[in-house]
């Protein structure tokens, strides 16, 4: 009796450390579940990987590496899907929207503006991405206005928009593969030429040490000045600390990753240097600094802008949120207009990843973009939703992929695993609103 006391007291006074814990530091506890679940997946595919294959792949700089740039089209295009859900509304067009843009931009630099400005001038890469952009654009304000002044469901307008885009890219290209891109938006999909180098990365983790120290110091000073309730400051500087760690550990890592023998020796020739066994870092990849200040705007845009008051408002409660005075049509077809926008970036990525475009670019992207957005505490009732912790779903669903595909899993095994991960995903979004509701 004196044993099982004893041992329920422990436990009790464990988990009283652990509620502690969280509430001094004001951490989600979904975010410790997703950064639990992500070394969960990287540690179990490495030591799958050494015991069954003879060798780790995973846990390597180039590995890593090539996981940041494949997640970042799906980290910002999930960063959209949060607005679209939080609103209470779905876009199953993402993916499609992705290979009509990449076709739209690929047929401009091969074959429309080298007739105009000529082959290999300076500004096509510029004219397609900012075409790639605006068309994106009108294509999320189409579906915004259909739904929110049409009133059609978003779950059609969205799904009709899935089937029209992508015959839409086939009919674009008449099924062809349209490459090469221009070289210089080729460097925008990542690659040795397409990452800033050690020391451009050392220069943007100190800058991002010090906007982590600043954001922690100035939300302590926002607090003073409104009354509200501090963080004991052992918490304030563990925070600090645990971000600038993970910054400056992230780009220890990417400058681990050397560039290719081969593209070294062709860089050598270019410059007339003998650099035969040099290291080359590749340093952080443009797509993951892309999404990093993706990431930064729109978690900007939702917690400091009235814009995102209204979003959250909408979603709370959208028959409240018109009485109060909100346009709660206007503002749904804006989220509809920043999802296409940001779909185009992400499909600027993309192409410029694959130096190329066809007509099958971004198929099922649209489910691993709910995943991430879900995965990342996202609630599918509206309402709730956080920037940080989509893009977390996204690198949570990308190193699921990436994993199965090194240790030899075929794309029918993965997509049972990835439908299996979004119903899992939703169903602990439900127990935990149940859970908060007590």
């Amino acid at each position: 009796m004196n044993d099982t006391t004893s041992s329920n007291s422990a436990d009790d006074k464990q988990e009283s450390l652990i509620s502690r814990f969280i509430a001094a530091t004001e951490i989600d506890p979904r975010l410790l579940g997703m950064l639990g679940a992500l070394a969960l997946i990287w540690f179990g595919f490495h030591f799958y990987g050494e015991i069954f294959n003879n060798f780790g792949a995973f846990l390597t700089p180039r590995n890593l590496w090539n996981l940041s740039v494949q997640t970042s089209s799906i980290g910002i295009m999930a960063t959209g899907m949060v607005l679209v859900i939080v609103t209470r509304n779905i876009d199953l067009s993402v993916g499609s929207m992705i290979g009509v843009i990449a076709m739209a931009m690929g047929l401009l630099q091969v074959e429309y503006l080298p007739q105009f400005v000529g082959l290999g001038h300076w500004s096509i890469w510029m004219i397609a991405v900012v075409f790639g952009l605006v068309f994106g654009t009108l294509i999320g304000a189409l579906h915004g206005w259909l739904i929110a002044y049409r009133e059609i469901p978003a779950f059609i307008v969205t799904l009709g928009g899935l089937m029209v885009w992508r015959g839409m890219a086939f009919l674009s290209g008449g099924g062809r593969t349209i490459s090469p891109v221009d070289p210089t938006f080729a460097l925008l999909g990542g690659g040795p030429y397409g990452a800033v180098g050690a020391t451009t990365s050392w220069i943007i983790g100190i800058i991002a040490c010090f906007g982590v120290a600043y954001i922690i110091y100035s939300g302590r000073q926002s607090r003073i000045t409104h009354n509200f309730n501090l963080r004991p400051m052992w918490a304030e500087i563990m925070l600090a600390l645990v971000g600038c760690a993970t910054i400056l550990g992230s780009v220890i890592l990417v400058n681990s990753y050397p560039w290719p023998k081969g593209i070294v020796r062709q860089y050598g020739a270019r410059i007339g240097q003998d650099l035969e066994g040099t290291f080359i870092s590749h340093g952080f990849a443009i797509p993951v600094l892309i999404l990093a200040a993706v990431g930064i705007g729109m978690t900007i845009l939702m917690t400091r802008t009235r814009f995102g008051r209204y979003v959250f408002a909408i979603g709370g409660n959208p028959e409240a949120a018109s009485l109060a005075g909100i346009d709660t049509k206007w503002v749904t077809m804006k989220v509809f207009a920043l999802m296409g926008m940001l779909t185009a970036i992400a499909s600027v990525i993309a192409s410029a990843r694959l130096n190329s475009a066809t007509n099958a670019l971004g198929i099922l992207d649209e489910l691993y973009v709910i995943a991430a957005a879900v995965i990342g505490g996202t609630s599918l009732a509206g309402g709730v939703g956080k920037i940080y912790g989509a893009i977390l779903g996204a690198l949570v669903m990308q190193s699921l992929q990436s994993g199965m595909v090194l240790i030899g899993f075929d794309s029918a095994i993965q997509r049972i695993v990835v439908g299996m991960v979004l119903v899992f995903a939703v169903y602990l979004d439900i127990v935990y609103n149940k859970r908060v509701k007590k």
